[in-house]
């Protein structure tokens, strides 16, 4: 339950900042006070709505109160009394989730990185079903979708691909995806109708352009190579593919295509998203000393989601969460449908730890 005061406090601190770049600020403090009221307008609004709802609702049960109130009065008072009471008691559930800490990341976009696991060819065939329904879900959110590298699998699929995918909170919502996500179901290579069950890892990582993430010169190696392929004309015979080392924590990004000084600035992008992904680990690793996550660990080697298509099923291992809606799912349109639940639990997470402190 969110105090009275908690409440007033928070629009008293949102009119001050609006009060504050009214008078004329200058410039450097006004650009900070503008982030401020940006970030807190919603959560003041929704505080404000809350704020109201509990003065009708005081109101409302002064006047229940009154020994001189009519039958029929009383009859529609009381009513309205449990109405403002269901919606008072939703804006706080509401208000509560908005309060939570932010996670900056979550706003920006990411580095996408799909690799096949265990089950040989069956494995990148599942990769490359992955990578099609992240690409249809980025397509249905409005999201722009970059291929940074790919290295096909011999039947088709992917062995590997990077991609950037770009669009206002695509971190938020791709996030809890990172993980072993596996597959059971007949091999599209093989015709004798055993089910298989194979394997394929993906990485999230938010996109670092706007974090300062320092890669010192003297920090990392870049060679530079000639392109290799599958043969014939597709083979890039200019010695354009660039692979950076970072030497302190022995990362490798190898970008291979046609323009050598496009490959170098791709994969310093990939470099860095990598590097802050670390940083974020660490962090979470150390607060997960002190609990453990369901949601949000990131592990990507923890076995997160199972994709059963001979009972059209998907499940979720750490929520819990199974729905007989495979084929919607794996195409990308009804990929809302996991991710919302997983969202939900986050929160109800923080919300748990909040008022345990």
């Amino acid at each position: 339950m969110i105090s009275d005061q908690k409440i007033d406090a928070l629009i008293a601190r949102f009119e001050g900042i609006a009060a504050k770049m009214a008078s004329g600020a200058e410039s450097d403090e006004f650009v900070q006070l503008s982030r401020d009221y940006a970030e807190l307008e919603p959560v003041a609004e929704q505080a404000k709505l809350l704020q109201k709802t509990r003065d009708e609702l005081e109101e409302a049960r002064e006047m229940l109160a009154d020994p001189d109130l009519d039958e029929e009065m009383k009859a529609l008072t009381q009513d309205e009394v449990e109405t403002l009471e269901k919606q008072f008691e939703s804006l706080q559930a509401d208000l509560q989730v908005a309060l939570l800490p932010k996670d900056k990341a979550d706003a920006g976009g990411v580095i996408l990185e799909v690799r096949a696991g265990t089950g040989g060819d069956e494995a990148a065939l599942f990769a490359g079903s992955l990578f099609r329904m992240y690409q249809r879900y980025a397509q249905t959110k409005g999201f722009k979708v970059e291929v940074l590298s790919q290295s096909e699998g011999e039947v088709g699929g992917f062995k590997e691909i990077v991609a950037e995918v770009k669009g206002q909170g695509a971190y938020g919502l791709l996030k809890f995806e990172s993980g072993v996500h596996r597959v059971q179901r007949v091999p599209e290579t093989e015709s004798g109708g055993r089910i298989h069950t194979s394997a394929a890892t993906v990485a999230v990582l938010p996109e670092a352009k706007d974090i300062d993430i320092e890669v010192r010169n003297e920090d990392i190696r870049i060679d530079t190579m000639r392109a290799s392929g599958a043969g014939g004309q597709h083979v890039n015979t200019t010695d354009s593919a660039v692979r950076i080392t970072h030497l302190p924590t022995g990362i490798v990004v190898l970008q291979s295509e046609k323009s050598q000084h496009q490959n170098r600035a791709r994969a310093m992008e990939v470099l860095k998203a990598r590097l802050y992904d670390m940083e974020r680990q660490k962090a979470a690793d150390e607060r997960a000393d002190a609990r453990k996550g369901q949601v949000g660990s990131g592990d990507r080697s923890e076995r997160i989601r199972t994709y059963n298509f001979p009972q059209g099923r998907v499940t979720d291992h750490r929520i819990g969460l199974t729905l007989y809606s495979l084929d919607q799912v794996i195409s990308g349109d009804a990929l809302d449908s996991v991710i919302e639940p997983l969202i939900a639990a986050h929160q109800m997470e923080l919300l748990a730890e909040s008022e345990a402190n």
